[in-house]
């Protein structure tokens, strides 16, 4: 028996469960991809902090650390680690642990490069000179600085992991039946689609347009917290307006000057 509407359209119960589906899938991907940035934005932060303001022997080791982590495949290692571990395992939680210890490694060497720059500043010396500790610094001084950049990476890491969660669960590594993610139900559709495209075409539609709405999101983020972009784009709107102005000052050709002191000039001459 075919479900009513409250709008009078009559849908069947496939549909229905279909949208319920790519519904509730939406919430288990975004919540692997929003848990899995925090992780690797935590732990970025953390080593790119650590490897600025250690020793030399302390910014060796991390940053030698960081550098196998860059290298490793991210696709390749989750899928080495998402089959060894037992299913009984909640695998959202597994994914998102998987996504978030692997690919931490850029971000940490966004944070070291941004810290490096921000140590040898005046007022950075000058807490470092009135006899502040490392982590206060860092505190108080550093993560301030830092905010800009790891906001603007975070932004853009979301989408990122989004597509490697629905990777995942197409690989079959990922979320497991009967729990619903967008990859999951991509494949699952794989037996049916050509009877029924909704099943492909709707789950592979929420990924495409939520992929891209969040990295234009991202892109829009990184151009709001760029002080470079936002000077070039005051100077942009400043010059247009300049123009608008010296184009209303500009006189008239052919308009006669019919001001009280017209006559006066006159009579001079």
């Amino acid at each position: 028996r075919s479900c009513t509407h409250a709008l009078a359209l009559s849908l069947r119960p496939g549909v229905v469960r279909l949208f319920a589906r790519l519904v509730y899938g939406a919430r288990v991907s975004l919540g692997v991809a929003l848990a899995a940035t925090v992780i690797q934005v935590a732990i970025g932060v953390a080593v790119g902090v650590g490897s600025a303001l250690g020793n030399r022997w302390v910014d060796q080791l991390l940053s030698r650390a960081t550098d196998i982590i860059v290298a490793l495949p991210l696709m390749v290692m989750s899928l080495a680690l998402l089959a060894i571990v037992p299913s009984s395992f909640p695998r959202p939680v597994l994914v998102t642990l998987v996504i978030g210890l692997i690919a931490w490694g850029n971000i940490a060497k966004i944070v070291r490069a941004q810290t490096l720059a921000l140590k040898d500043l005046d007022y950075v010396s000058a807490a470092r000179l009135s006899g502040w500790g490392v982590l206060r610094i860092a505190r108080r001084e550093l993560l301030p600085g830092l905010a800009a950049p790891v906001i603007t990476y975070a932004a853009l890491l979301v989408p990122t992991n989004i597509s490697a969660e629905a990777a995942l669960s197409f690989l079959g590594v990922g979320v497991k039946p009967p729990t619903p993610s967008w990859g999951q139900m991509l494949t699952a559709a794989d037996v049916w689609y050509q009877a029924a495209p909704q099943y492909l075409l709707l789950p592979a539609g929420a990924l495409f347009v939520t992929v891209l709405a969040l990295t234009v999101l991202g892109d829009g983020v990184r151009t709001a917290l760029d002080p470079r972009a936002a000077s070039r784009l005051r100077i942009g709107t400043g010059r247009k307006n300049e123009g608008a102005d010296s184009a209303t000052d500009k006189p008239v050709h052919g308009h006669k000057d019919t001001g009280p002191n017209s006559d006066d000039r006159g009579a001079t001459a």
